[in-house]
């Protein structure tokens, strides 16, 4: 059985590196992004720097489907040169949500020349699966977090203000949960400032980031509710 996926792998990625017209290329792609096979990852993120936005959209999936065996590649492949490779491997980062990317997003949030990977990053922030963590270490990763995402909320990019938005949301709906926090008392201190940065950008000069802002803080109500 084992030997029949190397060979099922293997011709899987040939035909992606093989195929000789887009439209070939995305169903190469579709076919080794739904076999599942851990073979195929290091292919499915050369896609992501291909110009065909099809095929690496369909390769994206294939990866957050793989789920947390793709991070470790994904991190150590990110491309340098190519920011639409980035932002696709930090869409996939961000969907897988594995705790190990917190580094990389951290960074590529704050500093990152491209504006949508950073927006990806930001994203990908607030939702990583912090059980993941020992609890000795979410409470600090999370205050990281927030850090960041309050950072890069006054950023002078509308659009990089807008996905600080998004993931303070959710850093704060993490934070309120019990399975994901390991201090009551700092979570309530995550929520209070993340609230009070919501107001403050519900003034937002831009109306899509108001809009968002107040969205969040509505959707935000019931965990300060007695």
């Amino acid at each position: 059985m084992i030997v029949t996926k190397a060979v099922d792998a293997s011709e899987l990625i040939r035909a992606v590196e093989q195929a000789d017209s887009p439209n070939r290329l995305v169903a190469a792609v579709n076919t080794l992004a739904t076999s599942g096979l851990e073979a195929g990852i290091p292919t499915l993120i050369a896609v992501l720097g291909y110009n065909n936005p099809e095929a690496a959209s369909v390769a994206v999936e294939g990866l957050i489907r793989l789920g947390d065996v793709a991070v470790p590649p994904l991190i150590e492949q990110l491309d340098e040169y190519n920011y639409g490779a980035r932002a696709y491997s930090f869409r996939a980062l961000a969907a897988i949500a594995d705790p190990r990317a917190l580094e990389v997003l951290l960074s590529t949030a704050e500093t990152d020349f491209a504006p949508s990977v950073r927006r990806a990053a930001a994203k990908g922030l607030g939702s990583l699966r912090w059980e993941k963590l020992p609890k000795g270490d979410r409470a600090i990763a999370q205050d990281r977090a927030l850090q960041t995402l309050l950072t890069i909320s006054h950023d002078p990019d509308w659009a990089i203000r807008y996905a600080a938005i998004v993931g303070l949301q959710a850093l704060a709906i993490a934070s309120s949960n019990p399975s994901q926090s390991s201090q009551s008392q700092l979570s309530s201190a995550i929520l209070e400032r993340i609230l009070e940065r919501l107001t403050a950008m519900a003034d937002d000069p831009d109306l899509a980031v108001q809009a968002r802002a107040w969205m969040a803080q509505q959707q935000l109500e019931h965990l300060t509710a007695p």
